[in-house]
């Protein structure tokens, strides 16, 4: 895709991933709606900053006409990146934090992306990007709910690339290992180090992915520090 000019919804834009890819699609000429319930600290003619809390789907129906009539109804590029996680063994766990998980990481990429898919079908092109997590791949102790909802992200993920390919529609999902991001506040296993995956770094993958040939599709791409331990 020839980003120049695109149009990008960005959820979970405040801080980390999102915050980052956002600072890379502008520089490369995307015209951005950073979707989040908090403003990032982002200041760009192409940048325009929508509160929304996408575990709402009142509040994403809100954001998106607000989008549109920013940009019109062709929004080329959606990245559902908002996300968060609780730890805590399964019989601990919280219905609350259960809950919140699924709607915040499941429920918002379908109530984002049914909004923007019926356009894209008509202009016969477009890209959904999904992150997902190395959680989705394989099971965590401490954090079932979590990858529970990231492997749903997968499932989800790879029906709609099959519903939507011959629409010109690609849908790719990132599984990152760990990244260097608020994410890990609350999660008393892990610190946070300079190994680490840096948020600039998965959004060098989101421009790749972005970037390359109409006919050239990414569907899975799992990406992981080399040394998490350093040497």
């Amino acid at each position: 895709m020839e980003l120049l000019n695109k149009t990008a919804i960005i959820t979970g834009v405040s801080k980390g991933i999102g915050l980052a890819t956002a600072n890379m699609l502008l520089e490369n000429g995307v015209k951005v709606a950073g979707w989040s319930r908090t403003e990032p600290n982002l200041k760009h003619k192409n940048f325009h900053f929508v509160q929304v809390d996408v575990s709402n789907n009142d509040s994403v129906v809100k954001g998106y006409q607000q989008t549109i009539a920013l940009f019109g109804k062709k929004i080329e590029i959606l990245i559902n990146n908002a996300g968060l996680g609780f730890e805590g063994l399964f019989e601990e766990m919280s219905d609350n934090d259960w809950h919140q998980m699924f709607k915040t990481n499941v429920d918002s990429i379908f109530y984002c992306s049914r909004l923007v898919i019926p356009e894209m079908k008509v202009m016969d092109t477009g890209h959904i990007i999904n992150i997902s997590s190395i959680a989705g791949t394989n099971g965590i102790a401490g954090m079932a709910g979590y990858c529970g909802t990231k492997h749903a992200v997968r499932g989800i993920s790879q029906a709609m690339f099959k519903e939507l390919r011959n629409f010109g529609i690609k849908v790719s999902v990132i599984y990152p290992g760990s990244v260097k991001t608020n994410f890990f506040d609350d999660i008393d296993s892990v610190t946070t180090s300079d190994n680490m995956m840096m948020p600039k770094d998965i959004a060098s993958t989101i421009l790749h992915v972005l970037s390359t040939p109409p006919n050239y599709h990414h569907i899975d791409i799992e990406v992981r520090p080399l040394r998490p331990k350093g040497k």
